[in-house]
């Protein structure tokens, strides 16, 4: 049987009837990136505007008597409506889609029809799967390599087919219908009951699919092929935006070429020579930088060993270097003789460490100092060093590193 959804995409609500109500659980993603757990219930409707995902397409969102339904899943010949609220047996209900995310979702997928026949008829590639992202969607073709010629060829074709407001025909036919024999598609779902549902772009296009599509290609409005990428072992992954997307997408490039229009002070047309000057720029100024700051490093290493506080323990803060830097006066300095303590990095809070001297000493005291800091590292032969998120705690570092030299001198 086929939903109502699928009859007719183009319905954004109507009134059916609570099959049936049982308890069960959600899992979706957690604020931290782990899972969480929502206990909610499975409902049945008679019928049902809302699509659940298949075919390579993601549910449908909308609302149950105005109760949110969070997910939408296929259970053989009824789908399950995820819900926080319970909906008792029998009643009467209204069922309305997100219309915003249903068409979007008729673009993208009838999109992806058009692209896949296209393809197959320009250069004989058949389409492996494909995905519909929540920001582009891809079809994975079944050729090594395609190059930018027969992208452009690709979208030229899917262009002019739009233009010429090619109908798109739902059929449901019997499983033993011959037609069927004919219809592309990657085979039916092991659970599938019922007539087979066939997709049919006038003189382009009939494949077996379960998704909800647009009735004309007009409505995809324009096609926008962004590139392809080397997908699994022989295969390319192309990405496309149909529809409002593209739209979208132009806005968002028409906003950033407006702020680099600012930005650099040129027009539109200059924005690449203008980066490319800029990045020249940043590396001759980094190159110098890196020069100043090795001989900085030198002259601090000289200026600890010279100085009147040299020996026992050691130390020197700077807001500005990295762990070259530090590791370029511990070179220079050289000596296992003391406990020399750098860091780098804001004063009170993050930055980068480094302890030298003794190997002994270094490799007990290493991981107590990293944890005085609230921070982590590695280390060997006399060097443990690392990052650190709480700098404000140095003074507590030198008088661990003090206890250690004076336990070890009470001890000989």
């Amino acid at each position: 049987m086929a939903f109502r959804c699928q009859r007719d995409s183009y319905a954004r609500e109507f009134t059916t009837t609570v099959v049936s109500c049982r308890p069960a659980e959600l899992q979706i993603e957690g604020s931290n990136g782990k899972k969480d757990v929502l206990s909610g219930f499975h409902v049945v409707l008679e019928d049902t505007l809302l699509f659940p995902e298949g075919g390579g397409q993601p549910d449908d969102h909308g609302t149950i008597n105005d109760i949110s339904v969070l997910r939408v899943t296929r259970r053989g010949a009824q789908a399950d409506h995820f819900t926080q609220t319970p909906l008792a047996p029998g009643t009467k209900v209204q069922v309305r889609v997100d219309w915003e995310r249903r068409f979007d979702h008729m673009q993208q997928h009838s999109g992806q029809h058009l692209i896949t026949a296209v393809a197959d008829q320009l250069f004989g590639w058949k389409t492996t799967s494909w995905e519909l992202g929540r920001v582009r969607s891809v079809v994975e073709l079944d050729s090594p390599s395609v190059t930018a010629e027969q992208v452009a060829a690709i979208e030229q074709s899917v262009n002019e087919k739009i233009r010429a407001r090619l109908p798109v025909n739902v059929r449901e036919l019997s499983l033993d219908d011959p037609e069927v024999e004919q219809v592309r598609g990657r085979g039916l779902p092991d659970d599938h009951a019922g007539p087979v549902r066939v997709v049919t772009i006038e003189s382009v296009d009939a494949n077996m699919c379960c998704g909800t599509h647009v009735s004309n290609l007009s409505d995809l409005q324009v096609i926008k092929i962004l590139g392809i990428e080397k997908g699994k072992k022989n295969k390319t992954n192309l990405a496309f935006l149909a529809g409002n997307r593209v739209l979208k997408w132009l806005e968002r490039s028409h906003g950033s070429e407006k702020a680099l229009t600012t930005l650099l002070k040129c027009g539109a047309e200059d924005h690449v020579e203008a980066v490319k000057k800029l990045q020249n720029s940043t590396k001759l100024l980094q190159k110098n930088n890196l020069n100043l700051l090795r001989d900085l490093a030198v002259h601090v290493a000289h200026s600890l060993r010279n100085g009147p506080d040299w020996g026992g323990v050691v130390t020197l803060h700077r807001k500005e270097g990295d762990s070259e830097f530090m590791n370029i006066i511990a070179n220079e300095i050289g000596s296992e003789e003391i406990l020399l303590f750098l860091t780098v990095g804001d004063e009170k809070g993050a930055g980068l460490f480094l302890l030298a001297g003794p190997a002994e000493a270094v490799e007990t005291l290493g991981p107590r100092v990293a944890e005085v800091l609230e921070g982590k590292g590695a280390g060997k032969k006399g060097r443990f060093q690392g990052k650190a998120t709480r700098m404000s705690r140095r003074a507590e570092v030198q008088a661990l590193l003090q206890d250690y030299l004076s336990t070890q001198s009470a001890e000989e």
